[in-house]
């Protein structure tokens, strides 16, 4: 059972912007900490970015820093990842997932509470 919902995929050139978004109608996502991860054919899940949802605090992993930018919309349930600067190596299914826990969301998100089914990210160069 899919408790979250991605969605913001698609197809763009290299140097070019999607917005993905994450959302729930089971419960409030200010109580969780939501992670977007990633995962190319014939690599292993990687963890993205996260936000907390109970102190905001953000993380990026390195190959996304100053072009991605995670953030929250409490009225609407939402969490975002704004993907700038496109590159061929952003291609990747993404996916999120809420935990009370950050503590997995660098990594391969072992043990999320809740994830949602993927959406596909396509960069071409």
């Amino acid at each position: 059972d899919v408790q979250l919902q991605a969605s913001g995929g698609g197809l763009v050139q290299a140097g070019g912007s999607l917005r993905l978004s994450c959302t729930t109608s089971r419960f409030t996502l200010d109580d969780y900490a939501v992670g977007w991860f990633r995962q190319a054919p014939g690599k292993e899940r990687e963890g993205v970015s996260y936000i907390n949802g109970r102190d905001g605090a953000t993380w990026y992993v390195d190959s996304v820093k100053g072009r991605f930018t995670i953030s929250s919309d409490n009225a609407k349930n939402t969490v975002y990842l704004e993907m700038n600067s496109l590159k061929p190596e952003d291609t990747a299914v993404y996916y999120c997932a809420a935990d009370p826990s950050t503590a997995t969301m660098r990594g391969i998100g072992d043990g999320m509470d809740y994830w949602g089914k993927g959406t596909q990210v396509t960069v071409s160069s």
